[in-house]
């Protein structure tokens, strides 16, 4: 009897306590998933981010590229490579920092910022996802590279193996435009230039392909013929489109790419990477 009046005491006690809450008492657990407010938005500026990151990323890679190209084809000296002077003040105006510059300039002779020759490293990978990959560097210390480079591969979970058949080695020659670009018309003008194909990138901008040994020709070219701006140009690997991944339909696939690409450019001997994530 006298369990039973506890529990009755109890009982009353909690109903009363029910009955002066401001709101009506509901079930305090449920099997729905919860969904926080804004997730979905977040996930967008995630990927909008990812994206804006990858292209500025990439813009200033072909700028470096250049730089260190026209180093080495026409000298060190801004004052006697204007050229070389004009890259210079177009990429102080998008905030590349001088070190970056004068370490390009540097390349381009083959040498590292502190005078020592520099020896060039290629490695080859799939990273996940099943990219392919290319990663080049330049470095005073082959061993430490070689270290650094292997390690990093592995960490991002990328595996060391022969890659290169997919590419072809092509030179890239970026055009931009105030107006819109009408396809026909730039493919016959680039043909005319001596080019090999090309892809449009936007309302404004065209990268051209070419052979290796005729970029800064046709690059001259097309400059003069075509009326357009030449941003940029340099020699890469190529992905042959046969063999091409598709990463970028996913938010998912476009963060886990981009973050992967972001570790191995934060290696500080790695001069470009090339991949067929599309």
């Amino acid at each position: 009897m006298a369990v039973v009046a506890v529990t009755a005491q109890c009982t009353s006690s909690i109903s009363k306590c029910i009955s002066i809450l401001p709101f009506p008492c509901a079930r305090a657990f449920s099997s729905a998933r919860i969904v926080y407010s804004g997730h979905n938005r977040w996930s967008k500026i995630k990927h909008d981010k990812s994206k804006e990151d990858a292209v500025r990323s990439r813009e200033r890679g072909q700028w470096v590229s250049q730089i260190e190209l026209s180093s080495k084809q026409n000298g060190p000296d801004p004052n006697l490579n204007s050229e070389l002077a004009a890259l210079i003040a177009a990429v102080k105006k998008i905030g590349l920092p001088k070190t970056i510059i004068q370490k390009a300039i540097a390349k381009g002779q083959g040498l590292s910022e502190s005078g020592k020759p520099l020896e060039n490293i290629t490695f080859e990978a799939i990273l996940p996802l099943s990219v392919s990959t290319i990663i080049e560097c330049q470095t005073d210390n082959k061993l430490r590279t070689l270290q650094d480079i292997r390690r990093t591969i592995k960490e991002v979970g990328g595996t060391i193996t022969p890659t290169i058949h997919m590419f072809e080695r092509q030179g890239r020659i970026v055009l931009g435009s105030d107006k819109e670009i009408v396809e026909e018309n730039v493919m016959e003008m680039i043909l005319d230039a001596g080019a090999l194909d090309m892809e449009i990138q936007g309302e404004s901008t065209v990268n051209v392909y070419t052979d290796p040994v005729e970029t800064a020709s046709v690059a001259r070219s097309l400059s003069e013929s075509s009326g357009m701006e030449i941003k940029g140009y340099e020699i890469i690997w190529r992905a042959n489109p046969a063999t091409q991944v598709d990463v970028g339909s996913t938010v998912e696939g476009s963060i886990t790419l981009g973050n992967i690409i972001a570790q191995l450019e934060g290696e500080p001997d790695v001069r470009a990477i090339y991949h067929n994530g599309i």
